[in-house]
């Protein structure tokens, strides 16, 4: 995890300072956050999508809500990023709703300039899209309270006072749910192990011709 995410900068402002005046009406520093923290984001939010395309504009999104919650929001040094990504939790679950919400703004708005490392090869990212949606197949079937911590944790890199900032719960909560969503995990595994071993044995064996 980088020094900016932790909120601190060799130079610079910290994460605090900017979302300090930020939420005095400082598009500048509001600015700067995004220059540190919207690839993190984007990339935790075409983990939950699996498409580059609504991870874009969910960032987007999540950017726009972060200022349009500014004044209620009490985030401050190490709690910035926790916070977006609870914030990108939200607008994920019903991606559809979120970017029609704003429509009217992003079609405004130039496309949000995040570098992928894939831009110039679509045959890489449409792979990486199918695989994140085979993820997600098993993923989805956790409980959903499972899912954001899971997602906060593994993806977003959170610890769990981090997660529990994120989606506004007791520390122990995470903890409690991050296990269960592991225990589930492994049983997922292993169900789909036993499924795959009677179709093994199903598979005619190959015969040897009489010498």
């Amino acid at each position: 995890m980088s020094v900016a995410e932790r909120g601190t900068t060799e130079h610079g402002p910290s994460d605090g300072q900017l979302w300090s005046r930020a939420r005095r009406g400082n598009p500048a520093a509001f600015g700067e956050l995004f220059t540190r923290h919207s690839h993190l984001v984007y990339s935790f939010c075409f983990r939950l999508t699996a498409s580059w395309k609504t991870a874009e504009d969910l960032t987007t999104v999540v950017f726009l809500e972060a200022w349009r919650r500014r004044s209620s929001a009490a985030a401050e040094q190490d709690a910035v990023v926790p916070w977006l990504l609870g914030i990108a939790s939200q607008v994920a679950r019903n991606s559809t709703r979120a970017v029609r919400r704003h429509r009217h703004i992003l079609a405004k708005l130039p496309p949000a300039v995040i570098d992928d490392g894939l831009q110039e090869n679509p045959a890489a990212r449409a792979e990486s899209e199918q695989q994140m949606q085979e993820i997600l197949r098993v993923f989805r079937r956790l409980p959903q309270r499972e899912q954001e911590v899971l997602a906060l944790c593994v993806w977003g890199e959170r610890t769990a006072a981090e997660a529990a900032i994120a989606l506004g719960i007791p520390v122990g909560t995470v903890r409690s749910r991050l296990t269960r969503a592991h225990e589930h995990l492994r049983n997922l595994a292993e169900a789909a192990a036993q499924q795959t071993k009677p179709r093994a044995a199903m598979r005619p064996q190959p015969t040897r011709e009489a010498t």
